[in-house]
């Protein structure tokens, strides 16, 4: 009897109902299953795969700015929370807060949401003079965030892994810098790791950090109209500083407050993976990010197998570089393996057949466009690579297509509500009013997304007539 399962491909198509195709591929597809918690979720080894692809690449550039990796705990202290106002009041609604023993004293203990308030208390003690600056850490954690709002596997969850960057240093200059060199790195991870594109600038007042001197971040567009943020970093200013008793003394033995930062991307980024590529067959992964890039898939006769199986190892060993997988199953036909392959995202599927064994040639299948070509075996290792790029370069390409098409000026604030009611990316000139802003969320549902970096002169806000320049709006996870 065949061991082969009955497994479904997705029921919904992507552009029918993104948010049924989005929750069937995440599980079929084997990324996150739900938790018995709610609003929580079990990352899977095929997710946490992508996961380890984003941590070893920005791992590698810490290490070269000279960030060096540390661990702080997960519980914090209630009177942390107290010293800086502004960070209090922002992450007060999602603070989750530890059920002590009656028997043990102290003050009550928060689940950290984010670290500046318990690595700051360490960093009042740590910096003495400049010369212990700059200082800059980085730790890859959990956080939690009881959210109240809709949660969905990667993009909004109460728990996440992220990495969290907090550095100080003597001068404003110094910081501002840095936090723009941490920004255009994420903004390098997205678009030449993920292959999504995104654009950059700072937030508006009722949008940056809780705490925050400035924000700046990146911001794409998904699919189903909505912007996701995929980065941040800070510019904290000298409040926190003020706050914990950071100070320092400089080369003159003057008494300063220094300037700080923090900076962080976190598993959101899998589900814009997911959003931004996947299709109606399932994932479709980048090869700069897929764990595994090559599939070879032979194609079993019972007479040939042998052979069949011979050669697909042969090439499984000349092709090792490229983080090959042998599917050599039994009980599997061919055909439900390519499903489950395309379900995955794997960027290249290599088949094997009797005759491909005879004429020393495999098929090779593109994942991102199902364009399928007799490759010969020996022009295999020349050919996987420039395929992989040019899968890579592709998926960009129609991504950046898909995010320009959906960018929209509007001259007036019914052509605002038109675009936002379309699911557009909506660009306006508007003065940063923090009342309007509200207004407008409370009218259509949209916030600010950011003010682009590098514009040309200003214009005059929809709503006041004040010199204003480009903000873009839209619905956001």
């Amino acid at each position: 009897m065949s061991k082969e399962k009955n497994k479904e491909g997705i029921s919904v198509k992507k552009s029918e109902d993104i948010s049924e195709w989005y929750s069937e591929v995440v599980q079929k597809a084997e990324l996150a299953d739900y938790s018995q918690v709610k609003g929580f979720m079990i990352i899977r080894p095929n997710a946490y795969g992508i996961w380890e692809k984003i941590q070893n690449y920005f791992d590698k550039y810490l290490k070269r700015k000279g960030v060096r990796n540390a661990y702080f705990p997960l519980l914090i202290p209630e009177s942390f929370f107290k010293k800086e106002a502004e960070h209090a009041k922002g992450f007060a609604p999602e603070l989750a807060w530890v059920e002590k023993n009656p028997n043990e004293e102290g003050e009550r203990l928060g689940i950290r949401p984010t670290s500046e308030t318990i690595m700051y208390d360490s960093y009042s003690k740590w910096i003495r003079s400049w010369r212990d600056l700059p200082l800059k850490i980085n730790q890859w954690c959990n956080v939690l965030r009881w959210e109240v709002k809709q949660t969905r596997p990667f993009l909004r969850t109460r728990e996440f892994l992220w990495q969290e960057g907090h550095c100080v240093y003597e001068t404003k200059k110094e910081c501002d810098k840095e936090v723009r060199e941490i920004l255009d790195e994420y903004k390098k991870l997205c678009e030449e790791l993920l292959a999504i594109p995104v654009i950059a600038g700072t937030k508006t007042k009722s949008e940056k950090f809780a705490g925050a001197f400035y924000t700046t971040t990146i911001e794409s567009l998904m699919p189903d109209g909505r912007a996701l943020q995929m980065g941040t970093s800070h510019n904290l200013g000298q409040g926190f500083a003020k706050a914990f008793g950071i100070k320092f003394r400089d080369k003159n033995e003057k008494e300063q407050t220094p300037w700080q930062s923090s900076w962080g991307i976190s598993t959101r980024l899998i589900g814009s993976v997911i959003l931004t590529h996947g299709d109606d067959k399932g994932l479709v992964l980048p090869p700069n990010v897929a764990e595994k890039k090559v599939v070879i898939v032979p194609i079993m006769f019972k007479e040939k197998s042998g052979n069949i199986i011979k050669k697909a190892r042969e090439i499984k060993k000349k092709l090792s570089e490229f983080d090959v997988f042998l599917d050599d199953r039994e009980g599997y036909s061919a055909g439900w393996k390519f499903n489950e392959w395309e379900m995955k995202g794997i960027p290249i599927r290599i088949e094997v057949g009797p005759k491909d064994v005879e004429k020393k040639q495999v098929i090779l299948v593109r994942r991102d466009n199902g364009k399928k070509e007799i490759v010969k075996e020996s022009e295999l290792k020349k050919k996987i690579p420039k395929i992989l790029d040019d899968i890579q370069k592709n998926l960009f390409k129609k991504a950046k297509k898909f995010l320009d098409e959906n960018i929209v000026e509007v001259k007036n604030y019914d052509e605002f509500k038109r675009a936002i009611k379309n699911r557009k990316f909506v660009s306006v000139y508007f003065s940063e009013d923090e009342k309007l802003e509200a207004k407008i969320k409370e009218e259509t549902g949209a916030t600010s997304s950011c003010v682009p970096f590098n514009q040309k002169g200003e214009g005059k806000c929809i709503f006041t007539g004040k010199p204003a320049k480009k903000i873009l709006f839209a619905r956001a996870y």
